[in-house]
């Protein structure tokens, strides 16, 4: 194999990780979760879709400056895999440290001005 089509194959790989690993991966896992007993699963994986939307919002916003950082994918990447995996759960993390801080905030500023309802 030449290099060219070794770099190319390489690509072509890091190319599908990232999608694999930030939404197949994450939909199978969350559709589990649902599915099963646990509340912490189902906690995980809304953090995960939280910390996720708001990643791809903030790389929306700064893809200007994003495309002058070569290693952006890889980093995503990276990023991405402690969001995910168990061992660290890196969504829960954020989550509890700087989203639901502001959300318990805004929820207690505007009690009673609407409800959440379970189903």
């Amino acid at each position: 194999m030449a290099q060219s089509e070794v770099t190319n194959l390489a690509k072509a790989l890091r190319s599908l990780a990232g999608p694999a690993t930030s939404l197949l991966y994450p939909l199978y896992a969350s559709v589990v979760a649902i599915e099963g007993p646990s509340r912490l699963d189902e906690k995980q994986w809304l953090a995960y879709w939280i910390i996720y939307s708001l990643l791809t919002l903030v790389e929306i916003v700064l893809q200007p400056l994003l495309k002058w950082i070569p290693i952006w994918g890889d980093v995503k990447l990276f990023l991405v895999l402690w969001l995910i995996l168990p061992q660290f759960k890196g969504a829960a993390v954020l989550y509890e440290r700087f989203v639901r801080p502001h959300v318990r905030k805004h929820i207690t500023e505007r009690k009673g001005s609407y409800r959440m309802h379970d189903t």
